[in-house]
């Protein structure tokens, strides 16, 4: 059995534009005075450059010794914003432009091509730096489609995962070469949002065995799926984990689809560790129980509180749920040892058949 690696912390919540927070050094120094002992790095220019990093083992080595000083180690790279550009639907073409480099804006088949480079080289600059897992989104074609009104005409959503598939059956290959599996965070918005969706896509890149997920229990919570139930059945496709809580509290008023308020009002919304409906003692015991090997990362997204508080409170609140696991089962020391003829005994089978 093995015990989960944390706590961790994704920093893409945290980066800012005043130290601490707008240096990889200064983030990294901040989150080891809390008591985390990995970060998740998202590839932002101010944390990492990433070009540099997919072709110099010099500048990957250099990063994880400044790491490797504070008594910290990166867990995973990020490229959420640059794998939702591997696949936008029309209607937000101009919302995720932000998330491109401003000669790219306006610009939907260019937008793709660099974001599916960016997510080429992030596959390398992973291997370099020692890392086996990496976090995205998979961009979405057929979101605006989710609800089955007005009634969608035969082969549409078939034809939207094909063409996801087409689009990310490369980027996979890449990180075949480099030894990286990449977990999709199932997250509403992207194509792939829940067990059924992440099953669609495996069937159009030939059950890729680098497509992996990045499970995130609150998403899972807001939308009344079974989180726990989801670990039992995916859970040897689930290589990152982040810790996120969440509630839902639907009323007579509102429910899952929030009626367009803002994550203050909404009956689902993120909260901070243990402020939500989230039962993470059974949640780590499932990681335990499947030999999870990776990190506890937690992700702070708190509709209410105080970032800084939720990353100082998330620290210890991971550190207490991680379970170190037994090295021997509870009941050895009535063990009687191994015997075939006793056995054969107890079972009635030592006599001479008739």
């Amino acid at each position: 059995m093995k015990t989960i690696k944390g706590p961790a912390i994704f920093l893409a919540q945290f980066l800012g534009d005043a130290p601490p927070f707008d240096s990889l050094e200064g983030l990294a120094r901040w989150a080891a005075g809390l008591g985390f002992k990995g970060v998740q790095i998202p590839v932002d220019p101010r944390l990492i450059d990433l070009e540099l990093a997919a072709r110099s083992q010099a500048y990957c080595d250099d990063l994880n010794a400044g790491l490797d000083k504070l008594g910290l180690q990166a867990t995973e790279l990020s490229t959420h914003l640059q794998g939702q550009l591997v696949a936008v639907h029309p209607a937000y073409d101009e919302m995720f432009d932000g998330f491109a480099p401003e000669p790219l804006r306006g610009r939907p088949d260019a937008r793709r091509a660099w974001a599916a480079k960016q997510v080429k080289l992030a596959a390398r600059a992973s291997a370099r730096l020692g890392l086996t897992a990496h976090a995205t989104f998979s961009g979405a074609l057929a979101w605006p489609y989710l609800y089955p009104w007005p009634q969608r005409p035969a082969g549409l959503i078939e034809a939207a995962f094909s063409e996801l598939g087409r689009r990310w059956r490369p980027i996979l290959d890449v990180f075949e070469e480099s030894g990286v599996d990449v977990g999709f965070e199932l997250h509403p918005g992207e194509d792939l949002h829940d067990g059924a969706t992440f099953e669609r896509f495996l069937d159009h890149v030939d059950q890729h065995p680098r497509a992996k997920i990045l499970y995130d229990p609150s998403h899972f919570v807001l939308q009344a799926l079974d989180y726990l139930d989801f670990v039992d059945i995916y859970h040897p496709r689930i290589c990152i984990f982040h810790v996120k809580d969440a509630e839902l509290r639907p009323t007579g008023r509102s429910g899952v689809y929030g009626g367009y308020q803002g994550w203050g009002e909404r009956p689902g919304r993120f909260r901070s560790l243990g402020d939500g409906q989230i039962d993470f003692k059974a949640l780590f015991s499932k990681f335990a129980q499947y030999d999870f090997d990776g990190w506890a990362v937690l992700e702070w997204e708190c509709a209410l509180k105080n970032s800084e508080d939720g990353a100082r409170e998330g620290a210890a609140f991971i550190a207490e749920h991680i379970i170190r696991v037994t090295d021997k089962a509870f009941d050895d020391f009535a063990a009687s040892g191994a015997d075939e003829a006793a056995n054969r005994r107890l079972l009635g089978l030592a006599r001479a058949p008739v």
